[in-house]
């Protein structure tokens, strides 16, 4: 079974064929980041204008990549929360269309889940890896623009979220201080990049003193604070230097930075893992791309770590389908008067536990 896949949560105008909820056939992205990158961040307006514009030659791209023809999808599913307003209505009123004019089934995704269900889909690249696919329980991980918390999944729509950020999201956190020291956007793809070549030990941020009821929570507004505005406190300086021998340096603030926002990810996810028992961890989101992250986790010998390909790892169109699929098979589909949410009712609730 062939579903087409939209997705326009937020900057990504994207579109994919997946047939039986794991073989890519296409996946087109058409990026807005040169159109945000002077504001270092996604305008709305901007971002729902632009999908606008791209929404049908991106939908027609990824079908005819997939070399099935219009005739040839069997379902459509697109993101219908969370995110921004105006971006997701663009896609899903899109595809709610295209469901009608071809009477095909429609599903409404949960762009949260899809993330976690993206490390289920076949590597475009080379199609020859073969991947396991998680079994349930496992433990997710989802690290997106707007989402940083920890989760235990029982099957694809079905979780539990056991530890969250009490402030700033993760790639909130990455956003603000590239933006702050002029690194570039977006924040996590240049910070990963320029910490490559900088020292991990130069500045010895602090940990988190959370004083939640959950011990899995996490925070990332000191850490940014102190990336910003306090850096020269938590430089460790060498017995042998000199004050006025100091030289600033971007990488060497990029891969402290990095270290200590990863050190915060993995000491609740690691809390986790011991107060659950869980060995299989599955992460997700745009963080799930981090160089530094994915070395870490793949450490621990004693852990199952599963991570979606790279190119599945933004917003995309194929964890839409594929997840999409799942429903299918279950037998349920979603009414055309469906509308988007740019929240998941009940997920703030359950992400406040201070």
């Amino acid at each position: 079974m062939k579903v087409l896949g939209i997705e326009t949560s937020c900057d990504e105008c994207a579109a994919a064929v997946v047939e039986d909820g794991q073989r890519v056939l296409s996946n087109i992205i058409h990026t807005q980041i040169p159109f945000h990158a002077a504001y270092n961040g996604v305008v709305p307006e901007i971002a729902g204008r632009k999908h606008i514009e791209w929404i049908q030659l991106v939908v027609k791209e990824a079908v005819e990549k997939a070399g099935c023809g219009l005739d040839g999808i069997d379902a459509v599913a697109a993101s219908s929360r969370p995110g921004l307003l105006g971006s997701l209505l663009v896609g899903l009123n899109f595809a709610k269309a295209f469901a009608w004019a071809k009477s095909l089934p429609f599903i409404a995704v949960d762009h949260i889940l899809a993330h976690l269900y993206a490390c289920n889909l076949e590597n475009t690249g080379n199609k020859s890896i073969h991947k396991p696919v998680p079994k349930y329980p496992f433990l997710g991980l989802m690290v997106s623009g707007g989402h940083s918390f920890i989760c235990r999944s029982d099957d694809f729509d079905d979780i539990t979220v056991l530890g969250a950020t009490i402030d700033d999201a993760c790639d909130e956190a990455f956003d603000k201080v590239s933006k702050h020291y002029g690194f570039g956007y977006p924040g996590g793809a240049v910070i990963d990049k320029l910490a490559q070549s900088g020292n991990p030990k130069a500045y010895n941020f602090p940990l988190p003193n959370l004083k939640t009821k959950n011990i899995c929570d996490f925070s990332f507004s000191g850490l940014k604070t102190a990336a910003i505005h306090q850096f020269e406190q938590f430089r460790i300086n060498e017995e042998t230097s000199k004050e006025a021998n100091f030289v600033f340096s971007n990488e060497d603030l990029a891969a402290s930075f990095q270290k200590t926002a990863v050190d915060i990810l993995l000491r609740g996810l690691f809390k986790a893992v011991e107060s659950t028992g869980i060995k299989t961890i599955v992460a997700g989101g745009g963080v799930a791309a981090n160089s530094l992250l994915r070395t870490r986790l793949q450490e621990r010998s004693d852990l199952v770590c599963v991570f979606p390909p790279l190119e599945f790892c933004g917003d995309n169109a194929a964890m839409v389908a594929g997840i999409g699929y799942q429903y299918l098979v279950r037998g349920e589909t979603s009414p055309l008067s469906i509308t988007a949410s740019a929240r998941v009712k009940g997920l703030k609730r359950m992400l406040s536990r201070s």
